[in-house]
């Protein structure tokens, strides 16, 4: 007899069509939705799917990946037939990922045969990996105390990346020049994001429970039994009781705050409350509503009756969000091409948009590009030795190491066929730790190449640099604020900023194109019109006092109208700074 057969890693590298996927993502969430919402709410009625969207769509993502990838195999889309488990395999596992905190969740083969009816008496529903997280975080039932002198404030912040920090801090220091007081809630589990000590008096600085995110254990309500209730991907049925116990592994793992437990949000909730309770602000400021802590955070401010404000703090794209949802009331985006997507994602009743640009933008003008300029050739040429001429800048982003050495080639082979003398400084994402970059170091040959210090990142010495490449790093937008040409890199299909659509980068999906936009360099360029650059970012060195003046407004309009018996007349000017508010409806 003869077998069709084709190996595990080569049925994940056949591509698929990502608006399929994408299509066929929100088909089975919204089987999801229906089947499974209300299976588990906090105290606080916050569903588990609501608070838990992101993480959750990202794994439907990865099933419905291999799915595709196994209808794609056309020996078994021509007759498909039982899967067979792996003795013993774990059906939730772990990707590899450059990212030092972010747990990339995926389904093993097994866990796809499984979910297509097969039966798993011997199969544990957690990798080894994921299990020794768990042994290795505990269930402590003990209570989080607030902290005994908290004052009433005016604002209240919610941060735990640094990218969010950089962004809400500018804000809360407008507020304090206009004597606003506020409360930045430090969310971090990751020390490299945490926020740094504010200078300003009228900001207090506080961290979680020191035990919060290190909650683990079975959630109620997501073992159910099989039965009858089935989504169909390609003409395939997967049993969404099956679907929701292999989903239960996500919430019942800790996973940070970018990811954190179901036993973790339901403490968070509490503490959160109790905060909200003791400081009593007028408006909380998120930097993202859409991740679970973002959407808990929402919906308990919304509990207590306070204006919730979202700076948009990352470039948006239609095809590469998470999950597009938007739920605080007043949404603050970078520039004029944001404002479609803001309105179609918004999710409260009285949402509005404002294009306000980034607050931590406001600060690009100041940077010094001598400074930074001589801290790229020191990394790329300690003591005496000769820097190159020409120096670029890689501003990466936490991809798989097979995805990042990709990158890697594409540039440095551009690079070492480019006209003139280059050397590349590799600038780690926030997220990222330097040793994801080791084996790139050690190739032979071609132009010098080093890491930047995670501490510096790709700000700390773009203004330095000769040219930027990225394949979606906001730091491209930032570059192309400071007239440092940006070169968009990827093969075709892989998503990008699309600065190029805007005049703002050259899109190079190899290394020809790379070597071409890196020689044309020699060539002085064209100015980008104002308007071209303010669809992208609108960069008047003033976001954050925008913002503030936003929240200001926004808070002595309520207080106005929580006052009068009457209500203010239909045509009343907006309390939007500069008329840039558009409302969502």
């Amino acid at each position: 007899m003869e077998n069709d057969h084709i190996r595990t890693g080569e049925l994940e590298a056949i591509p698929v069509d990502r608006q399929e996927l994408r299509d066929l993502v929100e088909n089975v969430m919204g089987a999801l939705e229906r089947y499974g919402s209300a299976l588990a709410s906090t105290p606080g009625g916050a569903g588990w799917l609501h608070v838990q969207h992101v993480p959750v769509r990202r794994f439907v993502a990865e099933i419905l990946r291999k799915l595709l990838s196994l209808d794609a195999w056309e020996p078994f889309a021509s007759a498909p037939g039982p899967l067979a488990l792996a003795p013993y395999e774990g059906l939730v596992g772990l990707r590899t990922s450059s990212s030092r905190e972010y747990l990339a969740y995926t389904v093993t083969w097994s866990g796809i045969a499984y979910l297509l009816g097969a039966e798993a008496p011997y199969n544990p529903t957690r990798s080894a990996q994921l299990r020794n997280r768990s042994r290795a975080s505990t269930a402590n039932a003990e209570s989080n105390p607030l902290p005994s002198d908290l004052q009433q404030r005016d604002v209240v912040a919610l941060s735990w990346t640094s990218r969010h920090a950089a962004t809400l801090m500018p804000v809360l220091a407008e507020l304090e020049r206009g004597g606003r007081t506020s409360l930045l809630l430090d969310l971090a589990t990751d020390p490299a994001e945490r926020c740094p000590a504010p200078t300003a008096t009228g900001i207090d600085l506080r961290s979680a429970p020191s035990n919060l995110f290190a909650l683990s254990g079975t959630t109620e309500g997501l073992h159910l039994p099989d039965d009858e209730h089935l989504v169909r991907v390609k003409g395939y049925d997967v049993q969404l009781a099956r679907l929701v116990r292999l989903l239960s592994v996500l919430l019942e793992t800790s996973g940070g705050c970018t990811q954190p437990s179901w036993r973790t949000l339901l403490r968070a909730e509490s503490w959160i409350d109790g905060v909200l309770a003791a400081t009593r602000p007028h408006t909380v400021l998120l930097s993202n509503d859409t991740s679970p802590l973002g959407a808990l955070a929402a919906h308990v401010a919304e509990r207590h009756g306070a204006n919730t404000v979202h700076v948009q703090h990352g470039a948006w794209r239609a095809e590469s969000v998470a999950w597009p949802a938007l739920h605080s009331r007043d949404i603050v985006v970078m520039g004029e091409r944001d404002l479609p997507l803001a309105r179609a994602w918004v999710r409260h009743p009285a949402a509005e948009v404002h294009v306000l640009g980034q607050p931590r933008f406001d600060v690009l003008a100041g940077l010094g590009r001598e400074v930074q300029r001589r801290y790229l050739e020191k990394v790329l040429a300690p003591g005496n030795r000769r820097a190159p001429a020409r120096i670029a800048v890689w501003a990466c982003q936490p991809f798989s190491p097979g995805r990042l050495k990709a990158q890697a080639d594409l540039l440095l082979d551009g690079l070492s066929a480019a006209e003139g003398d280059w050397g590349l400084v590799i600038a780690p994402h926030p997220a990222q730790g330097a040793d994801a970059f080791a084996a790139l170091l050690k190739r032979d040959g071609g132009p010098l190449v080093a890491v930047a210090d995670p501490q510096v990142g790709a700000r700390g010495c773009l203004a330095g640099a000769d040219a930027l490449a990225s394949a979606y790093s906001t730091c491209g937008i930032e570059a192309a604020l400071l007239d440092v040409p940006v070169l968009e890199i990827g093969t075709p299909g892989e998503r990008t900023l699309d600065l190029t659509g805007h005049g703002l980068a050259t899109r190079c999906h190899n290394a020809v194109d790379v070597a071409e936009a890196f020689s044309a360099l020699r060539e002085p360029g064209t100015p980008v019109p104002k308007a071209a650059m303010d669809a992208v970012c609108r960069w008047r060195g003033d976001s954050a006092a925008q913002v503030a003046h936003l929240i200001t407004q926004r808070a002595e309009t309520s207080a106005r109208s929580s006052d009068s018996v009457h209500h203010d007349a239909s045509g009343a000017a907006s309390a939007s700074p500069q008329g840039e508010g558009a409302s969502v409806r």
